[in-house]
């Protein structure tokens, strides 16, 4: 169509970040805008931002410079920012760059195809609110597009802990679950139009605690309700506070065949002290005890975690009890980070640790956590697993999808399995990913 305009997204950070940027897409395509994969002939950019790591804010406007020739030649492109940085920086991002036309905060996009029309009429468009209404409801329906095996869900955004090395109380706000009814009927129309695996998402997902039949409901009692969808096969979850880690939710990695064997339950810090200065509410002995009652109840659960080294004021002891702690647990995943300050949260005011110190000890753990996944994934050459099929792979007659413990697999198989779920026998373990071989029944 002649009035159809041209949208690029760039999505920085979380699957949360993904999930926005989809519903972004969606709601500016009531404002007839199509997708498209590069900046160079698009009539709108838009970066949806993430202000966790490091130099976060200064890396958008680094970026924004790249598209300045684009915006000399082509005035009437439209640049915006969207996200956390766009929340935390707000005003100053229109300052520091004139020709950013619209700033929107995480919590406002429905907002877009406003804000999109103002812009088109030469005026600034900012919002930064945390609006009162839920966005989700005023987004636009999602089209009936086929969609890929595999889709995120945001079920919950915001954290109320106020870990204080984190932003996002700050970017995201208070905790807000969905509601109940909501969260399944976008369930059922991802599962009509193609979808076999749902993560849902949250800042804190394991507090969701949404408004449904009888009152709130927790996220396991969720979670049964979705297994409850014919056609999904898969139910994941994530990112989680081992506070709000309850019975029940640990029951329904035991009872919930849907429910996948995978586990992000972030710890940051195998050392108390720090975990106290850090406002984790809990302890390394907690979080271990957590651990043995989750692989009590799924016994071949994969653990992944994160995990900041160098946090102020952290000694070489502190440092060792983040060690041992990962000994003990044995991730099959994890990430792992040297603390930066984030202005405004109460870490930032504090004695920082030298970056030498913190690039040494950034890269000792790196070498254990490295370790550790090797040995996993190579403890798992020679067992079956289940694989849902995504993409074609690099090679011809290769398939690539996820284990029920999120690890990639490639496999020789036909294009018909793509979105099916196969047995595959595992024959050999790579750097980031494994091979294997699908089990015909």
């Amino acid at each position: 169509m002649a009035d159809q305009k041209k949208l690029f997204i760039k999505t920085y950070g979380c699957q949360m970040n993904v999930y926005d940027s989809e519903r972004m897409a969606e709601a500016l395509g009531g404002a007839g805008y199509i997708a498209t994969d590069t900046p160079d002939d698009a009539d709108m950019i838009l970066l949806n931002t993430c202000h966790i790591r490091e130099k976060a804010a200064e890396k958008v406007y680094s970026e924004l410079g790249r598209f300045k020739g684009l915006k000399a030649a082509k005035p009437e492109l439209k640049i915006g920012v969207a996200g956390c940085v766009a929340q935390a920086e707000g005003a100053e991002i229109m300052r520091r760059q004139p020709m950013v036309d619209l700033v929107v905060g995480p919590q406002s996009y429905h907002r877009l195809p406003a804000m999109e029309a103002k812009a088109g009429n030469g005026q600034k468009a900012l919002d930064t609110d945390f609006p009162e209404e839920d966005k989700f409801a005023h987004l636009a329906a999602r089209p009936k597009a086929q969609r890929g095996p595999s889709a995120f869900l945001t079920v919950q955004e915001g954290c109320d802990k106020f870990c204080a090395f984190c932003v996002v109380p700050y970017t995201r706000g208070a905790e807000v679950s969905r509601p109940v009814d909501r969260v399944l009927d976008e369930a059922r129309d991802l599962v009509e139009r193609g979808v076999r695996e749902i993560t849902l998402l949250g800042q804190n997902v394991n507090a969701y605690h949404g408004a449904g039949a009888g009152g709130d409901w927790s996220l396991a009692r969720l979670i049964r309700e979705l297994a409850r969808i014919d056609g999904l096969a898969r139910i994941r979850f994530t990112t989680s506070h081992p506070n709000d880690m309850d019975d029940d939710l640990i029951a329904a990695h035991g009872d919930c065949d849907k429910l996948m064997p995978y586990l992000h339950l972030p710890v940051q810090s195998g050392s108390d002290r720090i975990l106290k200065r850090m406002n984790r509410s809990h302890t390394a002995e907690q979080y271990l005890r957590l651990i043995e009652r989750i692989r009590a109840a799924r016994p071949d659960i994969l653990l992944s975690g994160d995990f900041i080294v160098g946090f102020p004021e952290e000694t070489e002891a502190d440092f060792a009890a983040t060690l041992a702690l990962v000994e003990q647990v044995r991730y099959g995943q994890c990430y792992s980070f040297k603390y930066s300050t984030r202005p405004g949260t109460p870490a930032a005011e504090r004695a920082q640790v030298d970056e030498d110190v913190k690039a040494d000890r950034l890269q000792r753990l790196q070498a254990l956590l490295s370790r550790q996944q090797a040995e996993i994934q190579d403890a798992m050459v020679g067992r079956e697993v289940g694989v849902l099929f995504e993409k074609p792979g690099r090679e011809a007659g290769q398939l690539v999808g996820k284990s029920d413990h999120l690890h990639a697999v490639h496999a020789q198989a036909g294009a018909e399995r793509i979105g099916q779920v196969a047995r595959v026998r595992i024959t050999g373990s790579g750097a980031n990913s494994l091979a294997g071989q699908v089990v015909e029944v």
